[in-house]
């Protein structure tokens, strides 16, 4: 399990993680034991152990996970609640320090490695942070066909016309359009 190689790498022990954390020790050794699901875990509890191990969450569900790709629209709205609670300046370092843009483009999974980066570019501007320069390379790319919200899809099929993708396209976020994600809304998470 991805908590105890970390805890192994950086030479602490769960109750440090614990003290550390805040996260009571009995669930830390649930979480390492394996007895406790993680996909079952608080996002807060999960949020906490990722921050004192210097990870991400989404690296530690993956993790747990043994590389089970869920659907995009998962992903996406799992991203949305994770800068929620947060927040954005926490979201970006902890996406920033894990590099799960990087490790997500490595293996091959682009819309979620262009979504990520495609956030933390949004959340910089709107912030007024520069850039992280560290991926340049990965902002030169472009999904071949573009991805739409599924509701649009669902308009557009009711409707029988593409006009509502256009109107999608038009009201995209400019970092999200530049990869060919047609994303409009990424705060109105409930």
């Amino acid at each position: 399990m991805l908590i105890n190689e970390q805890l192994n790498k950086i030479k602490m022990t769960k109750y440090r993680l614990s003290k550390e954390s805040g996260v009571p020790q009995a669930t830390i050794n649930d979480i390492c034991s394996g007895k406790a699901d993680l996909e079952k875990c608080a996002s807060g509890t999960l949020y906490k152990i990722a921050k004192v191990l210097g990870l991400s969450i989404e690296t530690i569900l993956e993790s747990s996970r043994e590389d089970i790709r869920s659907s995009f629209e998962v992903f996406k709205s799992n991203t949305c609640h994770y800068v929620k609670d947060m927040g954005d300046l926490n979201f970006i370092v902890v996406i920033l320090e894990s590099d799960e843009i990087r490790k997500l483009y490595d293996k091959h999974w682009y819309p979620e490695a262009l979504y990520l980066l495609a956030m933390i570019d949004y959340l910089s501007r709107i912030n007024e942070i520069p850039l992280c320069t560290r991926y340049n390379d990965l902002r030169m790319s472009k999904l071949e066909k573009p991805i739409y919200p599924v509701g649009v899809l669902l308009n557009s099929e009711v409707l029988h016309s593409d006009e509502p993708l256009r109107i999608a396209e038009e009201n995209a976020i400019p970092e999200f359009r530049r990869f060919n994600i047609i994303e409009s809304e990424v705060r109105n998470v409930v």
